[in-house]
Formats: C-alpha cells, sequence, structure tokens
C-alpha cells in the first residue's frame, strides 16, 4: 500500500489506497493542515513541498511548475503539492521552511 510519509512532522505517515489524487488533497484528507494561499490553482509557491525521496513517484511537472521552476522559485527537489499527482509508490516529503504554519509544532 502506498505512503507519503511527512519528516517534519514528527515522521506523520498517510497510508492509502492506490489513486491518482493531487499531494495536496491526499495530505488534507488526511487531517493535516497544509498551506495553499492561491486556493489549490498553481498560482503561488505556499504549498511547496521537499521531496526526499520518491519523485519518479510523481506526474511529470505542470506548465506553473515550469514556470517557477525557470524563475527559480521552485528547486529541483521541490513540487507544487497542488500541481503533484501521486501515481504510485511510496512519498517522503518535508513542509518548506517558508511555509510552516505558526500553529503547528513541526519536528526536525
Amino acid at each position: 500500500m502506498p505512503k507519503i510519509v511527512i519528516e517534519n512532522l514528527f515522521n506523520h505517515t498517510i497510508d492509502l489506497a492506490p489513486s491518482a489524487s493531487k499531494v495536496i488533497e491526499i495530505i488534507h484528507e488526511s487531517g493535516i493542515d497544509w498551506m495553499h494561499a492561491c486556493g489549490k490553482k498553481g498560482r503561488c509557491t505556499t504549498c511547496k513541498l521537499i521531496v526526499k525521496e520518491g519523485m519518479d513517484n510523481l506526474s511529470e511537472l505542470t506548465d506553473r511548475e515550469l514556470v517557477y521552476r525557470n524563475q527559480g522559485r521552485l528547486k529541483a527537489n521541490e513540487r507544487l503539492a497542488c500541481q503533484a499527482v501521486l501515481k504510485s509508490g511510496d512519498l517522503r516529503v518535508r513542509v518548506a521552511e517558508q511555509n510552516k504554519f505558526p500553529h503547528i509544532i513541526y519536528s526536525e
């Protein structure tokens, strides 16, 4: 069964049935608050996640992500959670430092 592990949320693990869902939807459906200032439309980078493992298990970069990559606002190991679709397999990620909520306690 595929899973998403969020390292700096105390290795919070989300076990899921295989599906073609956007990462942010999977995270939100599991009860985790994840920033998304533009309403999950790929118009900002507030839902950015740092991919530690499993980049190959995500969909190809979207046009919006390519714009941010070309502007230097999205590194090679980063994806927008509102754009990336988990195709299969496991994913290990971290919340980007600048996108952490003040009301959530994070681990390191």
